[in-house]
């Protein structure tokens, strides 16, 4: 299997357990794949905002960590208060071996999480919110996990937020005044070697109830 067709492959899973078994299968060669064959660039252009916008003192979730790339690179800027949340055991695993996160969580992005409200300082969410993975849904439980005035930062491909209806979603709590957009990136390429008609955005939001 080519690393491009086991993007495909991932991305077609009929379920979250399909998908969380084929990350499992994925998981020790994923950071490899990622950098060598698609030069994998969305921790990195996201760590940009996180650090634009949250102190190094703040509790962050990764939520969607995977491998753990967004709490190494985290990490290393001085970010020391990181847990880790992923709906793949073996992906938490390769995780883990970081060092990077206080916590590591195996629980699903959609469902109910299992943080008290308030738990979080702020959320970052980096490679989710993209085809066949976390639904626009799961914004209620981030924000419930996040304090007042936190902050939500993710990356969301344009073609994702206009057709699985992100864009009515995040408008939604903005009108309701339970967030408010602080800024949204331009368009990027996320993995310019291997998938280069494939863009992200960063989104930032500040959570105000």
């Amino acid at each position: 299997m080519t690393e491009s067709n086991r993007v495909q492959w991932v991305y077609s899973s009929r379920n979250n357990r399909e998908l969380a078994e084929r990350y499992d299968q994925w998981a020790k060669d994923y950071e490899t794949n990622l950098k060598k064959d698609f030069q994998y660039r969305g921790p990195q252009v996201t760590a940009g905002y996180i650090e634009k916008y949250i102190s190094k003192e703040a509790k962050i979730l990764d939520a969607g960590a995977g491998t753990g790339l967004m709490g190494e690179i985290l990490n290393g800027m001085g970010y020391k208060d990181l847990t880790a949340m992923d709906l793949s055991q073996g992906m938490l695993d390769e995780a883990g071996k970081k060092g990077a996160y206080r916590e590591l969580h195996q629980m699903v992005m959609g469902e109910t999480l299992d943080f008290a409200a308030d738990s979080f300082d702020a959320v970052v969410s980096v490679g989710v919110l993209t085809v066949g993975h976390a639904p626009a849904s799961s914004f209620d439980e981030l924000i419930r996990i996040t304090r007042p005035e936190g902050y939500i930062i993710f990356t969301l491909r344009p073609d994702v937020y206009h057709k699985s209806g992100f864009k009515e979603k995040q408008a939604a709590l903005e009108s309701m005044g339970i967030w408010k957009l602080v800024e949204v990136s331009e368009k990027f390429q996320t993995l310019p070697k291997g998938e280069p008609e494939v863009f992200h955005q960063v989104w930032v939001y500040r959570v105000t109830s």
